[in-house]
């Protein structure tokens, strides 16, 4: 914003904040500003009972737009980052209480205008009151002082502009609906599903995972690949956070939008191997169960993942059919998934097979082995770094395979998996999942592309729980065809179906939906320890005391510079990736961090500079629970002050953390890495 504008906007904030001081605006305004609903509250009881139906869609439309508006208006108020007038203006006429959250543009207004503007479109009695009073909440958030003037035209635009977005929507989708009903319907259950994940990943409990805040710190450090993964997520993240900043929005927008898509093409491959029917049914079955649902919103290396693997089945199934530049196309996307997780090596496998058992005259063709070369050229980053790095991600590999451990049979895991899949899909739908791909197995060509690309998948990963741990994820790829073998077999033969297999998979869904709600939103009596979001809270809460005690060193140590006692620099550390990768996104100015080594496996930290060198620095140590310093800490520091610190989420414990203030390094042998 150029100095001219900022010095109008600022004389404008004085003119109706203090130029327009009155008594009854100083009643009237506050109430305006926080309670406006009450006011329109009566209008749209009236219009509801007026009109009945058509206001329905109008509300409808009113909510959606909010929503809409609402988020956008927070991702450009964290892109702008303009202070409040009530924060930074001194004679400020304040009327409610200012918060410290950021100023353009206001989201009250943009939120009126929303409300506004689809009724505004319509010929009914009462837009004209929504518009005035939309017009009134925003010079209420002037006068009362916590917005300037160009805050709420900003809001205004953003609002009109979401009304008149959902609007045409609607009216889109209404038109579009009576040529081709199963697209339409699937378009706007997806839209409607992105617009709320994005306000929820704005506004909901959940901090970034530990997977996700370490991912985050791989983007800060590009790199051919790293210790455990290949590269596309930490390109993913940086692409993204470079157009919407360091924040969660801005390290989860991807989530929605490769979730989105990954349904879309789902769709398309069930229509081009069944119908329309089908493809709707599957793509909107796997938003609904909660091993997809989760990467809708949590962008980990699993979201990309399922949108290579889902990619690579309809390009496979197109070139079986199509033209060879489909092989190609193929190949491509299979290297972008080697990149983003190892497992999409089992298309390989799969591939063959289906071609061997159905496809021979295809293995007599060059473009499958086209294919494979170009698949493995976009993955020849990952071969090169390794080969610098003493192939370290081999070793991990090996270690999260239980390599190395040899032969031995666990019945434990074995039931733990076969549990976490019952969780994970529902116990229900996985009996039904697995019924329809052994019963059309055996039919045409379709079948056996189904079956062969779930099937084996699923088998490998329950074989491989009897000889170590294998985690609920890693067989997700398994269960895609097995939608559509679901959807063919059993819901779109609806009626024809006997009445238990009916109520069976109603049930199924019903019991996916409910499960994937009540990970949204866990009940507040659910014990930590079965609150699967519990490790996605807690964080942001340690980062807030973090920062404090940061800031506060930080101010020591610049007083020790000016008394030229010492030249010292606070540092942050802790023995956990999980740990140091939080603290560098939530704590304040997001700070370099360190992972020590005192008896961990190796992680990506031991791969960056450490801070042996920063002797005599002051330092910062967190680690989990309430625990002593370790022995190695105690004598690489003078001394240490240790805190410990609660993270509550409501009236919850969540964890505890032990915040160690440690003085002057004298530097620490290096452990040396015994377990990848």
């Amino acid at each position: 914003m150029s100095e001219w504008i900022r010095q109008l906007d600022t004389s404008l904030f004085y003119l109706i904040n203090n130029g327009m001081e009155n008594r009854a605006f100083d009643l009237i305004m506050p109430f305006v500003t926080t309670r406006a609903y009450l006011i329109a509250l009566p209008f749209l009881l009236f219009y509801l009972v007026r009109e009945r139906k058509s206001a329905l869609t109008i509300i409808g439309l009113s909510f959606f737009s909010i929503l809409f508006a609402d988020g956008a208006s927070n991702i450009l108020k964290h892109l702008i980052e303009r202070e409040r007038p009530c924060n930074v203006l001194e004679g400020v006429h304040l009327l409610v209480g200012c918060t410290k959250s950021f100023s353009m543009p206001s989201n009250h207004a943009s939120n009126a205008f929303a409300f506004a503007t689809p009724f505004l479109l319509t010929r009914n009695r009462v837009r004209h009151i929504f518009f005035f009073l939309a017009i009134l909440v925003s010079f209420s958030r002037v006068y009362v002082g916590v917005h300037y003037p160009f805050d709420v035209i900003a809001g205004a635009l953003v609002g009109t502009i979401s009304g008149l977005s959902i609007s045409k929507l609607y009216r889109w989708a209404e038109k579009r609906f009576s040529e081709r009903p199963q697209s339409t319907l699937l378009i706007v259950f997806l839209l409607c599903l992105s617009i709320f994940r994005i306000y929820y990943i704005l506004y909901g409990p959940l901090d970034l995972s530990p997977d996700e805040a370490h991912y985050w710190e791989w983007s800060r450090r590009l790199d051919l690949s790293y210790y455990s993964k290949g590269p596309m997520i930490a390109y993913l993240i940086a692409l993204e956070t470079w157009i919407f900043g360091d924040n969660v929005f801005g390290v989860r927008f991807f989530a929605v939008i490769f979730s989105l898509l990954s349904s879309l093409i789902l769709y398309k491959l069930g229509r081009d191997m069944y119908n329309r029917s089908v493809g709707l049914i599957s793509a909107i079955i796997f938003q609904l169960i909660p091993l997809y649902s989760t990467f809708g919103i949590v962008f980990t290396i699993d979201s990309p993942f399922i949108f290579f693997w889902i990619l690579s089945l309809y390009l496979f199934w197109k070139a079986l059919r199509d033209n060879h530049w489909n092989w190609i196309l193929l190949g491509l996307v299979i290297g972008g998934g080697l990149l983003t997780k190892y497992t999409m090596a089992f298309f390989y496998p799969c591939a063959f097979f289906y071609l061997f058992y159905s496809r021979r005259d295809m293995l007599r063709s060059p473009w499958p082995y086209i294919t494979l070369i170009l698949g493995l050229l976009i993955f020849s980053p990952v071969i090169i770094w390794n080969a610098q790095h003493d192939w370290v991600t081999l070793r991990h590999t090996a270690g999260q395979a239980h390599i190395i451990d040899g032969l031995r049979l666990s019945i434990k895991n074995l039931f733990e998996f076969a549990g976490s899949q019952l969780g994970v899909v529902s116990p229900v739908l996985f009996i039904i999942i697995m019924s329809a791909l052994i019963m059309i197995r055996k039919g045409d060509d379709r079948g056996r592309f189904l079956s062969w690309f779930s099937l084996p998948v699923i088998a490998f990963f329950l074989l491989k729980s009897l000889q170590g741990k294998v985690q609920a994820n890693w067989a997700m790829m398994g269960y895609i065809t097995g939608l559509i073998a679901l959807s063919y077999r059993f819901v779109s033969r609806w009626k024809d179906n006997k009445t238990w297999v009916r109520v069976s998979l109603a049930a199924g869904i019903g019991i996916a939906v409910l499960t994937t709600a009540i990970a949204h939103y866990p009940p507040e009596l659910l014990p930590v320890k079965l609150d699967p979001t519990s490790r996605l809270k807690g964080w942001k809460e340690l980062g807030r005391e973090v920062s404090e005690i940061y800031e506060a060193m930080t101010i020591e140590d610049r007083k020790d510079i000016f008394d030229n006692k010492q030249k010292s620099r606070t540092f942050i550390f802790s023995d956990r990736y999980q740990v140091s990768s939080e603290l560098a996104f939530y704590v304040k100015g997001h700070p370099v961090t360190y992972c020590i080594n005192l008896g961990r496996r190796m992680n990506q930290y031991d791969l960056w500079p450490g801070f042996e060198r920063l002797l005599h620095n002051n330092a910062i140590f967190v680690t989990i629970g309430r625990t002593q310093l370790p022995e190695d800490l105690k004598e690489a520091f003078d001394y240490c002050e240790q805190k410990v610190f609660e993270a509550y989420k409501g009236k919850r414990l969540i964890r505890e953390y032990s915040i160690f203030r440690c003085y002057d390094f004298k530097g620490i042998k290096y452990r040396e890495i015994k377990s990848y």
